[in-house]
């Protein structure tokens, strides 16, 4: 079992296997035990948040442990104190952290000093957590994930990186589709074994699922007029998901921007699998706690 949580990286292919496995079970269960029983996780957050900061923390809830939440205002992450100082002073008084933050950097140096496990709940470059719900909600609709086909239509950022390594541990086939100059790295592709088509109509068709994200994301709101201009054409509508077929669902790890990357009507279609997403996420982050934080294996 790893230290920390980073990114879907530091997992193995058994690790994924077993965080699933067993946010499947507790699902099943409506699982409540005492793996963080007398232990804190302290939830760092630099952004605001929804799903994670309410996941985490009923997480915490249900395996018996404590929430601290600290925002940017309490915190200062290396402006009112240096991101060293904080790990080192957070590791002498909880078990755990997990941390929402604007760089990577600072996950990876939180991780470096505090001593405890770290869980990124959120960096520029990746979101771990998103995509191992992504996963479980894949799984327990087909049944399955090695040779599902995903198609990812819209930005490649954060949630793509993630959601590119765990498919490729999986053994799923992602196409990306983005408008030049929005691709996430060339490395990161080919190590995924994916591949890139302009067209979302070609990427779609065919595909298990269809997945989008909001094209603006926190921090980027000076890019809002030029991203809209230039992702024309990729929002996903009644008439994609039909290209794609009745097979396909549909994933959006929300907040979604209606008629941006999609349309309302898409996100309460039949197709939709977006609010089981969003209750795996519950599931997939209780996993994690238990194993990184509470110590119980991943496994069913």
């Amino acid at each position: 079992m790893p230290e920390h949580l980073l990114n879907i990286a530091s997992l193995r292919p058994g690790d994924l296997q077993g965080i699933l496995e067993t946010a499947a079970y507790f699902k099943k269960s409506s699982y409540r035990g005492r793996e963080l029983a007398g232990k804190t996780v302290a939830l760092l957050f630099e952004k605001p948040s929804l799903r994670t900061r309410t996941t985490l923390e009923v997480a915490a809830l249900h395996l018996g442990g404590h929430a601290v939440y600290l925002d940017t205002r309490q915190v200062g992450l290396g402006v009112r104190e240096p991101v060293k100082d904080v790990a080192l002073n957070l590791g002498r008084w909880v078990e755990g952290i997990a941390a929402r933050v604007n760089k990577h950097e600072t996950v990876e140096e939180l991780a470096r000093y505090a001593g405890v496990p770290v869980i990124n709940a959120l960096s520029d470059t990746d979101h771990p957590l998103q995509a191992l719900a992504d996963l479980l909600t894949l799984r327990e609709h087909f049944g399955r994930l090695e040779g599902l086909r995903l198609a990812y239509v819209g930005d490649g950022n954060n949630v793509l990186a993630s959601l590119l390594e765990a498919a490729s541990l999986a053994g799923m086939e992602v196409v990306v589709s983005t408008p030049e100059g929005y691709e996430p790295p060339a490395g990161l592709m080919e190590r995924a074994g994916a591949t890139l088509v302009r067209d979302p109509y070609e990427a779609v068709a065919g595909a298990d699922a269809v997945y989008t994200d909001v094209w603006v994301s926190m921090g980027q709101e000076e890019e809002t007029q030029r991203r809209l201009r230039d992702f024309r054409g990729y929002t996903v509508t009644p008439e994609l998901m039909e290209a794609a077929g009745k097979q396909a669902v549909f994933l959006h790890c929300l907040p979604a921007h209606y008629g941006e990357e999609v349309v309302e009507e898409v996100v309460y279609g039949p197709q939709s699998k977006v609010f089981d997403q969003a209750e795996n996420r519950l599931h997939t982050v209780k996993a994690v706690l238990a194993g990184l934080v509470g110590g119980r294996p991943w496994s069913g």
